[in-house]
Formats: C-alpha cells, sequence, structure tokens
C-alpha cells in the first residue's frame, strides 16, 4: 500500500488541524494505519493508531484528549484530527501501514511522506 499525507501547516497554539493519509491499493482495509511525529532531535513517536475496522484505538499520551484518529475505508483514508495544539506538537507528521495491532509501535511496513505541522506560540 502507498501513502500520501497531506494537511499539515502552520497554526497558533489553541488551534486545529486536521491531517488526511491517502493510500492507493486495494488492501488498504486489511491494515492497522498509524500517525507518527519526529520533531528536530527527537526520537519518532508513535501518536495514534486505528485497526482495520476501527473499532480499535491508541494514542501516546500526549494526544489524549486532543486528537482523534479515524478513517473511511471506502476513501482509503484516515484521518487525524488535532485539537487544542501546543507549540510541542511541532513535528513532521507520518502516516504508516502496519499489520498489527494499533498500540504496537512496530511492523509498519509502508510509510507516507511527511507533512509538516508547526504550532506557533
Amino acid at each position: 500500500v502507498q501513502l500520501q499525507a497531506s494537511g499539515g501547516g502552520l497554526v497558533q497554539a489553541g488551534g486545529s488541524l486536521r491531517l488526511s493519509c491517502a493510500a492507493s491499493g486495494r488492501t488498504f482495509s486489511s491494515y492497522t494505519l498509524g500517525w507518527f511525529r519526529q520533531a528536530p532531535w527527537k526520537e519518532r513517536e508513535l501518536v495514534s493508531a486505528i485497526n482495520w475496522s476501527g473499532s480499535d484505538t491508541y494514542y501516546a499520551d500526549s494526544a489524549k484528549g486532543r486528537f482523534a484518529i479515524s478513517r473511511d475505508n471506502a476513501k482509503n483514508t484516515v484521518y487525524l484530527q488535532m485539537n487544542s495544539l501546543k507549540p510541542e506538537d511541532t513535528a513532521v507528521y507520518y502516516c504508516a501501514a502496519s499489520l498489527g495491532l494499533p498500540e504496537s509501535m512496530v511492523g509498519y511496513v509502508s510509510w507516507g511522506q511527511g507533512t509538516q505541522v508547526t504550532v506557533s506560540s
């Protein structure tokens, strides 16, 4: 599966953004989809993930209560709604596909290009 992320941008603290990740390939609905982020000088972090049906999700502590992941298998797209953004959310965000469970950080087999999210204070 090939992935294409979009929706990043510059937003003020407290604002919102919705990231989208469009996939090509007929097996999209078989995959767990995850959103990772990586800020300069920091390790890559799994922010959120959703299983193939949308019935199981994972959120990092930093994302709980502010971010919401969803997917539309008919459109081969996964979304990350990010609210109450903070400067520390600034990073390049990547979508990725896995055959594992949402809470697992390993097993991601396909990655999209990143989209930059910058939150100003």
